[in-house]
């Protein structure tokens, strides 16, 4: 017995670094297309993000910048 399902697959996303939106290392260009965001928004937030955390956002960027894979 074949179990057939007629449901639409939607194309998996991968979280890459971005080659279109890139500024510095393309990690928020990148953030930005895997959540459907505005790319300047979250530039916006992670510079904010980076003073209010006394640099812990700036290390998690660099950390993604050295893992994430380019696009």
């Amino acid at each position: 017995m074949t179990i057939h399902s007629d449901a639409v697959t939607e194309p998996t996303r991968s979280f890459a670094r971005s080659k279109s939106d890139s500024i510095v290392g393309g990690v928020c260009g990148g953030i930005a297309e895997y959540f459907d965001w505005d790319v300047n928004l979250v530039r916006a937030l992670t510079v904010v993000g980076a003073f209010v955390s006394f640099g812990t956002v700036a290390l998690v960027y660099l950390a993604a910048l050295m893992l994430l894979p380019q696009e």
